[in-house]
């Protein structure tokens, strides 16, 4: 029974007071519970029996130093917050009030900003909530928030991909996928700004201009791919190959400054190039000139310093008779 103007009583009974406040909770004059909502029920679990004392199922968060619900109602002007101990990770809300002159004590309580975390854990759904708590709504607005900014962050995610992907372009050969000249000055102004050892081969292809003239276009194209994939094939990962002309390519090796292994890896690239590969019936055939300069054999090397070392060393190995390396050390051949 509650009590409205003039003294008139207004009865409600359970059915309609879990209806309206689906997390009461009625305590009888010794702070027992005499009745549950459905909502609050299901987040007490177990323990939410009639007669349970509310210091069992209840733990007070503020205000603090309190144990007893009639003393929480006085200190806090009705307001307070609660932990189930049931659930310690949730927090309530909720107000309070002492029903006619038995004693009898109300309790109405909410999830406050831990709905979305109670929603999700208890599975509550629309049906859980009073008609008029804009709970729901509420719940509704941060899935539509959570949607559009999951569909923002995916469309971020796109726009870096294509970001990325773009550059990747940039510094990609698109005929025999190797690196492009761009991307061999980077590599190259990166080491030498971080003065770090490297070896470099400077290839160019001989007879290349032959394949041209006599099988076309398409066959010296199909050459220069199979010499992107006889480069990569003799690479390590932290290697850059890269085409940096019509038929001339850098090799850039991190870390390798051993004569003998540059050498060694100039030999079998030669080797590769100079095997005839079949376009169309026909045998392509051309060599390999490669100039082989070291970082540390350089003053101070910058990416220049370097290229036009590898020009000498490439020249150097033309003028030898075609299809040889020879590696510039000290500035000399």
């Amino acid at each position: 029974m509650t009590q409205g103007p003039a003294g008139r009583e207004f009865p409600l009974g359970a059915d309609a007071l879990c209806r309206f406040m689906p997390m009461h909770l009625l305590l009888d004059p010794e702070e027992k519970v005499i009745s549950i909502g459905p909502t609050l029920r299901r987040v007490l679990g177990e323990a939410a029996v009639e007669g349970a004392s509310f210091d069992q199922l209840f733990e007070v968060r503020s205000p603090g130093g309190v144990t007893r619900v009639s003393e929480l109602i006085t200190r806090s002007a009705n307001r307070f917050r609660l932990s189930p101990r049931q659930a310690h990770n949730v927090s309530l809300r909720g107000l309070g009030q002492r029903l006619g002159a038995d004693g009898t004590l109300l309790l109405n309580l909410t999830f406050g900003i831990d709905l979305i975390a109670a929603v999700r854990e208890f599975s509550l759904t629309d049906t859980d909530f009073a008609a008029t708590d804009l709970a729901m709504e509420l719940l509704y607005l941060a899935e539509a928030n959570a949607a559009v900014t999951q569909e923002l962050r995916g469309l971020n995610l796109r726009l870096e991909g294509a970001r990325l992907a773009a550059e990747e372009e940039a510094l990609t050969d698109p005929l025999t996928g190797l690196r492009n000249r761009r991307a061999a000055d980077l590599v190259l102004e990166r080491l030498c700004k971080a003065r770090a050892p490297f070896g470099l081969m400077h290839l160019d292809l001989d007879y290349f201009k032959a394949v041209n003239d006599t099988l076309g276009h398409a066959a010296g194209d199909f050459v220069l791919e199979n010499v992107g994939r006889i480069l990569r094939e003799q690479i390590r990962a932290e290697d850059c190959a890269a085409r940096i002309g019509g038929d001339e390519f850098v090799i850039i090796l991190p870390g390798r400054t051993d004569a003998q292994i540059l050498r060694s890896i100039a030999a079998r690239i030669i080797a590769k190039v100079s095997e005839p590969a079949i376009f169309e019936g026909s045998p392509c055939r051309v060599s390999g000139s490669i100039g082989v300069v070291r970082s540390p054999d350089l003053d101070r090397p910058d990416a220049a310093q370097v290229m036009a070392a590898s020009d000498r060393a490439l020249y150097a190995a033309k003028h030898a008779g075609r299809g040889q390396a020879v590696l510039l050390a000290g500035g000399a051949d």
